[in-house]
């Protein structure tokens, strides 16, 4: 059955936003197996609506990950439409076959989309005041040759080549890479370099929304596994697997322990468990 995007109709509107992001949050997280197949499925079929499956299953996280650009004062419909587009570029170049999720690799596309938007379209630091900050500031995106602080050499030789003071190349390269400054810009003086602001304040990660989910989703995976692969146990091993691996700290039990309870030597207690682990893992390997 062919999948239809929900789409953002009204950007002016705060009804066409809620209706927007109460269908996206309708839609069904994909297990791995499913995540995989339809993955298959594009890449090896051009089933677009496969494509179309993986990519509104994902629309909540492109959300948590717009929200986080909303202290820039553009709206969160533009954001978010933005990042879907990060999030299709992504779908498009998804390998099926390396093990990774789909929301690990796509977070980067997501991020790269919609800080590319608001670089272009940001107003409250009026980060090119001048035509020679403008000039540095596109100079800068283009020719940058990694990520992070520039080295001294380098500034000094873009200040020199772009006719700019080595202050103003170090605020706009602060700016760009994200740093932890001030988010008001000084506007008492127009000729001032003006206030330092971040280009990418995103926050502490490890409470976005999105990789909560992702987190959560996980873990609730993971436990699903192991118990399929304890299912694939008989009576004895299983329990000899909890009491060794399952167990509290304090109330993990010795080869010894076990082998008093089962009337066995320790040492056929670890065969069953070394035997037990193989087949755990053969169960896991087949559900994955």
């Amino acid at each position: 059955m062919t999948q239809t995007l929900p789409v953002l109709a009204d950007l002016g509107s705060n009804s066409g936003l809620s209706a927007y992001l109460s269908k996206v949050n309708t839609a069904p997280i994909l297990s791995v197996e499913e995540e995989k197949a339809l993955a298959k499925r594009f890449h090896e079929d051009r089933d677009l609506d496969a494509a179309r499956q993986l990519v509104f299953s994902h629309l909540r996280y492109v959300v948590s990950i717009a929200r986080g650009f909303a202290g820039y004062g553009l709206p969160l419909s533009d954001l978010i439409q933005e990042g879907n587009v990060g999030l299709m570029k992504a779908v498009k170049r998804f390998d099926h076959e390396r093990d990774v999720r789909l929301v690990s690799f796509a977070v980067h596309w997501i991020k790269a989309e919609i800080y590319d938007y608001v670089v272009r379209n940001w107003r409250i630091v009026k980060i090119a005041t001048t035509k020679a900050q403008r000039k540095l500031f596109f100079n800068l995106r283009k020719n940058r040759a990694r990520l992070g602080v520039m080295k001294e050499a380098e500034v000094e030789s873009m200040a020199e080549a772009l006719d700019v003071k080595p202050e103003t190349v170090r605020e706009m390269e602060t700016r760009m890479s994200g740093a932890d400054v001030a988010f008001e810009a000084d506007d008492d003086e127009d000729d001032a370099p003006r206030g330092l602001a971040p280009a990418e304040a995103i926050g502490d990660s490890s409470f976005d929304p999105g990789r909560l989910i992702y987190q959560a989703d996980e873990h609730r995976y993971r436990h699903q596994q192991l118990d399929r692969a304890l299912d694939s146990l008989d009576d004895r091993s299983r329990d000899i697997i909890a009491a060794r691996w399952l167990a509290e700290d304090d109330h993990k039990q010795t080869l010894s322990d076990l082998a008093d309870k089962y009337g066995v030597s320790a040492e056929r207690i670890r065969q069953i468990e070394k035997r037990a682990m193989e087949q755990m893992r053969q169960a896991a390997s087949a559900s994955a």
